[in-house]
């Protein structure tokens, strides 16, 4: 996520109080500001797990945790399996029903796009879920490089490409590729042949129905995609 403009508007360590009607007793837990999805996807995405109500801050709304039911207080999960998770964006509270910002994200650590632990199967899972919503000539996948972020947890946004992002595409020289088994790999070898040490990826499909692989110092999120309704 992108700054403190973009990002989860909490403080840096916060404390929230939630009223989960067990005993009528509320339970307040400690969740530092770059570890909130980490929290929710250890412990707020499977309603099953025991004492979930305790234990998430942000319940599902099926949940029925303490009748919650605002948006921002809430996670909306939209795919889930034993690795990821893909759940709504908490900029999606508020905005038409048009506009549409999830998130990918591992259930293990894995911090970012540093993290030698990613694995490549979280793209395809990823843009499973965004065709689901997006139309895949608009689609966009996105990392953001690890200064620019909010999280350490990795996170892929699916977004919207903005009006104009394919126009400034080649700017950048992407890599174009079949299919999506290999991202990291790729864009680690083009960010090393460009010399970059730090860097975000962006993940697109061109319009001949290829993958265009796409990496830059700055945040593709930003550049490229409709990432906010305001």
């Amino acid at each position: 996520m992108i700054g403190n403009v973009k990002g989860l508007l909490f403080k840096a360590v916060f404390v929230i109080t939630v009223s989960i009607g067990i005993s009528s007793q509320a339970i307040a837990l400690n969740i530092a500001k770059s570890d909130i999805l980490l929290h929710i996807v250890s412990q707020c995405v499977d309603p099953l797990k025991e004492n979930y109500c305790a234990n998430c801050t942000l319940p599902r709304r099926e949940a029925n945790c303490g009748n919650v039911s605002e948006c921002k207080k809430t996670n909306e999960v939209w795919a889930l399996n034993t690795q990821y998770a893909a759940i709504r964006d908490i900029k999606m509270c508020g905005c038409p029903a048009e506009f549409v910002h999830g998130l990918a994200i591992p259930r293990d650590l894995i911090t970012g796009v540093e993290d030698l632990n990613r694995q490549e199967d979280i793209w395809q899972f990823a843009w499973d879920v965004g065709v689901e919503r997006i139309e895949a000539e608009s689609l966009a996948l996105v990392v953001n490089p690890k200064s620019q972020r909010t999280q350490n947890q990795l996170h892929l946004h699916i977004l919207r490409l903005d009006q104009n992002a394919r126009a400034r595409f080649e700017q950048y020289a992407p890599v174009y590729v079949d299919n999506l088994k290999s991202v990291w790999l790729i864009a680690d070898k083009d960010a090393k042949a460009k010399g970059l040490r730090d860097y975000g990826v962006l993940v697109a499909q061109t319009l001949e129905g290829k993958y265009l692989v796409l990496v830059s110092p700055n945040s593709p999120e930003a550049a490229f995609t409709i990432w906010s309704c305001n």
